[in-house]
C-alpha cells in the first residue's frame, strides 16, 4: 500500500494526491504537518516537509519527483504527456506553479492563518497582484485554443489548480473579464472528480484550521519564497522576521538509503 505524508493545506501535497486519484491508485494518508506526526514525518524526510511518498519501502520526497516516480512506476494514465513538445510545456508550467506562483500566494497568506500581531507590509499585495497578472495573462493566451494548458489534462493543470483555486481567498485572483479562458478552464477543472475532491478537502481544512495543531508561529521558508520577498524589496521585513525568531530553516533533504529487494546495486 502506498503511504502519503501530506496536508490539505499544502499545494504540493494536493498535487500529489490528485495525481494518485487520477491514476486510481490506492493509498493511505498521514497528515504530516500535525505536530503529533512530526516524528514520523522526520523519519522519512529530515526537513519535516510534505509531501513524502512511501511505496514498498521506496521513499520519494519533493512533489515533482513523486509525480515523476508515479508516472514511471504506474504508467497507466500518465500526467506527463507522451508528445515531447507537450511534455516539455507541461513540465515548464508545473515549474512555474511550484517556483513562482506558490511563493507569491504563500507569502501573502501568512496574515490569513499564522499567529501574527503585525499587518502585511505596505505594497506586498500589490506586488503579488502585479506578478500574478503576468501568469494570468500567459495562461489566458495558452487556453485560447485548448481545453487544458498543455493539450491533454496533465501535470500542468494539476499543479496549477490548487493555486488558481485559492487566489481569490488571498485577494489576488484573476479577472474573469480580462481572463475568460482562464475562468473557463478553472470551471472545467472544478467539475472533474479529482479536483472536486481536492477542493472539498482543502475547504474543510481551512474551516477547521483553528483547531488543527500545526506550527502557526515560526514559518517554514523555502528558497523560492525567500527569493520573491527579497526580489520585491521586502528584505527589511524578512530580516526582522529572522531577528524575531519567526523563521524556521529546513535541513537538507538527503535521500533515503536503498534497502532490501529494491536495491539493484551490488558491491564492487
Amino acid at each position: 500500500m502506498i503511504k502519503l505524508y501530506d496536508s490539505a493545506f499544502s499545494p504540493f501535497a494536493r498535487k500529489v494526491r490528485m495525481t494518485l486519484e487520477y491514476k486510481a491508485l490506492n493509498y493511505e494518508v498521514v497528515d504530516g504537518l500535525l505536530k503529533s506526526n512530526h516524528a514520523a514525518l522526520k523519519d522519512v524526510n529530515g526537513r519535516i516537509e510534505v509531501p513524502v511518498l512511501v511505496d514498498d519501502g521506496i521513499v520519494v520526497v519533493n512533489s515533482s519527483d513523486i509525480v515523476a516516480y508515479l508516472d514511471y512506476r504506474y504508467p497507466s494514465k500518465t500526467v506527463y504527456p507522451d508528445d515531447p513538445a507537450a511534455r516539455v510545456h507541461a513540465r515548464a508550467w508545473e515549474r512555474i506553479a511550484d517556483t513562482f506562483v506558490d511563493p507569491i500566494l504563500v507569502d501573502i497568506s501568512y496574515w490569513k492563518w499564522a499567529e501574527r500581531s503585525d499587518k502585511m507590509p505596505d505594497g506586498l499585495i500589490e506586488a503579488a497582484r502585479a506578478d500574478l497578472r503576468i501568469v494570468y495573462d500567459a495562461l489566458n493566451e495558452e487556453l485560447a485554443e485548448r481545453q487544458f494548458v498543455s493539450g491533454p489534462l496533465s501535470i500542468a493543470d494539476i499543479a496549477l489548480f490548487p493555486h488558481m483555486s485559492s487566489a481569490r481567498g488571498m485577494g489576488a485572483e484573476f479577472s474573469t473579464l480580462d481572463h475568460p479562458n482562464l475562468a473557463r478552464w478553472l470551471k472545467d477543472l472544478r467539475a472533474l472528480p479529482i479536483c472536486a475532491a481536492d477542493l472539498k478537502r482543502a475547504r474543510a481544512y481551512v474551516v477547521n484550521m483553528k483547531g488543527v495543531d500545526i506550527e502557526k508561529r515560526r514559518i517554514f521558508w523555502r528558497g523560492d519564497r525567500i527569493e520573491w520577498v527579497l526580489a520585491r524589496g521586502f528584505h527589511a521585513w524578512f530580516f526582522n522576521e529572522i531577528k524575531e525568531n519567526r523563521v524556521a530553516w529546513p535541513g537538507p533533504a538527503l535521500p533515503a538509503p536503498i534497502r532490501g529487494n529494491n536495491s539493484k546495486l551490488a558491491p564492487a
